[in-house]
């Protein structure tokens, strides 16, 4: 059995502040805003600026940082979708998934339209072993025709499916992905990945050349090449990319399954 998938974070998780407020009512002389929009328009902006500040400090790995501004984004306004959504990455990342499912759920029942609150609990479910679950929410996110980037769901379901051997939803996710962009990267190693399992071993190496040509190789898209032409019989291939694994990954668990003959 081929090892699964290692593509989590590489630009395909986190879709975290979509759909926030614009800012309100500028501040022109003249201009007569009045109380009530004043009021209102005032924590939900407080609330806006908190979630992305929240959101860029998960980004860079600072988790108290992003926690205080997410619950401050929560008590400006306790009614706005996005903070629970990046309140429930945050707790992800602290490995609070008690916190984390009910931040996701309370954004949901917010607005349950959101894509990024659907991808996001959807990868939740998925890292927690209710696969089968987190279709539901990936396939919820790309029916929303204002998001920006549904090939990332795709993946993500195409990658989950695959976890539970649902392999023809999977190849159909994959491929709906590479239909948006046929240069995403992940959707192009884990269709590669699938094919390889399924045997389809022409259009797996066409699918890992394209990847390995579009960026630098990784320690897995050369190992998966390396295994793709030791069963088409292609050794010379093969041992091209056990030299450049040794090279430049040789540190890496790849490396070590090679050392060890471990090719299945």
């Amino acid at each position: 059995m081929t090892r699964q998938p290692k593509i989590a974070l590489a630009g395909v998780v986190l879709g975290i502040v979509a759909g926030c407020a614009g800012s309100g009512p500028s501040d022109v002389p003249g201009t007569d805003t009045g109380p009530v929009i004043g009021e209102v328009g005032a924590p939900r902006e407080r609330a806006r600026i908190h979630t992305e500040l929240a959101s860029t400090y998960i980004q860079r790995g600072n988790l108290g940082v992003a926690l205080s501004e997410a619950r401050t984004a929560i008590a400006a306004d306790s009614s706005y979708a996005p903070a629970y959504n990046v309140l429930g990455l945050v707790y992800v990342e602290l490995h609070e998934n008690e916190k984390a499912e009910d931040a996701f759920r309370r954004s949901l029942r917010l607005s349950p339209d959101d894509a990024d609150a659907n991808h996001n609990y959807g990868w939740f479910l998925c890292r927690n072993q209710r696969e089968e679950e987190s279709l539901r929410y990936f396939l919820h996110a790309v029916r929303n025709p204002l998001y920006a980037e549904p090939q990332k769901s795709y993946v993500l379901a195409g990658v989950c499916a695959m976890r539970i051997k649902h392999d023809r939803d999977a190849l159909e996710y994959l491929q709906r992905a590479l239909r948006i962009d046929p240069n995403y990267l992940p959707a192009l190693l884990n269709l590669a990945q699938l094919k390889y399992r399924l045997g389809d071993l022409d259009e797996a190496r066409t699918l890992i050349r394209r990847y390995n040509k579009l960026v630098e190789p990784t320690a897995e898209s050369l190992w998966l090449a390396l295994r793709i032409e030791r069963r088409l019989g292609d050794y010379t291939a093969a041992t091209d990319y056990a030299n450049q694994l040794r090279r430049r990954f040789a540190g890496s668990k790849e490396y070590q399954e090679m050392q060890k003959g471990q090719f299945q």
